[in-house]
């Protein structure tokens, strides 16, 4: 059981982003993706939950074995996977207790979704994560600071409870405590039956979330990979040497 990407190959406009792209995530591991900006890390993220924007003009994305191009985005979702945003939207209107409800209930379309139950889980997972309970009455989003953002994202994982997750950069605009929050969400879901992929410019995040694998995307392509060491590598010396490499063996 894994989440495999196959010589994946992707366009916006008439601009190749990821140039024959492979990355296999077994259930139960987490990796990490590391590069600069403009290296394709959040263009895969993208592609990965079928953004609209891109084109992918080669190769594949399996589930399990099975291929998630040909899936629109809540078919993917359904699927097992998650995508967790680097910049999340506002959903005014729409509260957050109303937001999740309708979401998991849209994986159990044959059975009505228990309101007690469903509210005893759910605050139980806000504990968790530090979220004050009157949180569920706000729209989605909507007035929350950087840190109050990836933690509801974090939130909606920990209630989906997915396959495989994707976290892209995370990280961006948390401060100290509110990362280490989010990363003990994170920690708490680890599982053997789910993977996730981590998405980072900086080896902080993994100080928190520990990683089984590190990989260095460069020009759209995965040209390094190693374990926790080769973050901290990156994290003392940059990316030159790297892409110095790559360009080496191209």
């Amino acid at each position: 059981m894994s989440l495999s990407i196959q010589n994946l190959r992707a366009n916006i406009g008439e601009q190749e982003i990821l140039k024959g792209l492979n990355l296999e995530i077994p259930a139960g591991e987490v990796h990490a993706i590391m590069g600069k900006n403009g290296s394709g890390k959040s263009t895969l993220a993208k592609i990965m939950a079928g953004h609209p924007s891109y084109t992918v003009t080669g190769g594949d994305v399996l589930l399990d074995g099975e291929s998630l191009l040909d899936k629109e985005p809540e078919e993917r979702s359904h699927a097992g996977l998650f995508l967790a945003f680097q910049y999340p939207m506002e959903v005014p209107g729409v509260s957050i207790a109303n937001f999740l409800r309708a979401a998991v209930q849209a994986r159990l379309p044959d059975e009505e979704l228990d309101a007690v139950a469903y509210y005893e889980r759910l605050y139980s997972k806000m504990d968790a994560l530090k979220i004050p309970r009157a949180f569920t009455s706000r729209s989605v989003n909507e007035g929350f600071s950087g840190g109050e953002k990836k933690r509801c994202e974090i939130l909606q994982m920990a209630m989906l409870e997915p396959k495989y997750a994707v976290l892209d950069e995370t990280d961006s605009g948390l401060d100290i405590d509110a990362l280490k929050i989010v990363s003990e969400g994170v920690n708490a879901l680890r599982s053997p039956d789910r993977g996730f992929l981590v998405i980072t410019h900086y080896q902080r995040l993994l100080n928190y979330i520990v990683p089984d694998v590190v990989h260095v995307m460069v020009g759209g392509r995965i040209v390094l990979s190693g374990d926790k060491s080769l973050a901290l590598k990156l994290e003392a010396e940059g990316y030159d040497w790297v892409e110095k490499e790559a360009l080496a063996t191209a």
